[in-house]
């Protein structure tokens, strides 16, 4: 047979988790290639970057629609569990489930209708893009699922691993010359977070103080101001509130009008940024685009 689409895939591996067991990413995947009876040659059929087998691709994008429709959850990285909601999907299942029965879910509208960040929001259509819009689109959606999995990851770090992540971070993007020297300018607070100082260019002409919060809760104005009260503390300008959560109005507000430089990176910016400065992400394909060189005809 045929290599199923994922919307054909999504039911069945919902009924996977019906008596509430857990199952890897990889169980996953063996268990509905058994399911649709695949042969060797169909589940090692590859996309066309060579790389990643089809069949494991469709299986991984049903696993992330069931979870943006909040059917299934992850309890830990790569490790799936069904919901009460699939649950109750599964006590009167429907024929097929497919992206129109899941738009009755508003998490999914959420993230179907998510724009890029660089969308202008021009309302064009699929057939008013040129092939490289759409490969730019299809990038950045593949792109923030990334961030949103990164995230989740860190999320269930913990806090020595977490403590570890920031300092790496900060040494990808250039802060606190090596690793070493970074890590000896961390100290531990005991409070799920890090604070401390790094250099902000590897000759310390300057430092950065630092402060990372594992939380759940959003940050509010109070924790900046006494991140803000610790700046004028040690006499330093500079400083970077980190959190895998997010930051109130409030608080930035509050950042916009103090003296000191203060730079917030909530769970998002942290994620990004974590793909941008390849920090527990490694590169699965690579596509270039290329154009006629005219300077070799014409020469």
């Amino acid at each position: 047979m045929a290599i199923p689409d994922f919307q054909s895939i999504m039911l069945p591996l919902l009924k996977l988790f019906r008596d509430g067991k857990t199952l890897k990413h990889r169980e996953m995947i063996d268990l509905m290639a058994d399911h649709f009876d695949l042969s060797e040659e169909e589940r090692n059929e590859l996309l066309p970057s060579g790389r990643t087998p089809r069949f494991n691709d469709r299986v991984s994008w049903a696993a992330t629609y069931l979870k943006k429709a909040i059917l299934l959850k992850t309890i830990q990285r790569g490790i799936y569990i069904i919901t009460d909601r699939g649950m109750s999907v599964l006590e009167n299942p429907p024929p097929k489930i497919d992206i129109k029965f899941l738009e009755q879910y508003p998490e999914f509208i959420k993230f179907r209708t998510r724009k890029p960040k660089n969308d202008d929001g021009d309302g064009k259509g699929v057939e008013d893009v040129t092939p490289e819009e759409s490969i730019e689109e299809g990038y950045q959606k593949i792109r923030q699922e990334l961030a949103d999995e990164i995230l989740d990851t860190v999320r269930n770090l913990p806090p020595s691993f977490f403590e570890r992540l920031v300092v790496d971070l900060l040494v990808n993007m250039g802060y606190g010359g090596t690793r070493r020297d970074a890590g000896k300018a961390i100290g531990k607070s005991g409070d799920e977070g890090i604070d401390g100082i790094i250099n902000e260019d590897r000759l310390g002409l300057d430092i950065v103080y630092i402060q990372a919060k594992k939380w759940d809760a959003p940050i509010g104005r109070p924790e900046i101001q006494k991140f803000a009260g610790a700046l004028q503390g040690q006499k330093a300008r500079k400083g970077v509130f980190i959190t895998t959560s997010n930051f109130t109005k409030g608080a930035m507000d509050y950042v916009s009008r103090i003296e000191s430089k203060i730079i917030l990176i909530d769970g998002e910016m942290l994620s990004q940024l974590m793909i941008d400065y390849n920090l527990g992400v490694t590169t699965e394909s690579v596509y270039e685009l290329k154009r006629i060189d005219s300077d070799y005809f014409e020469g």
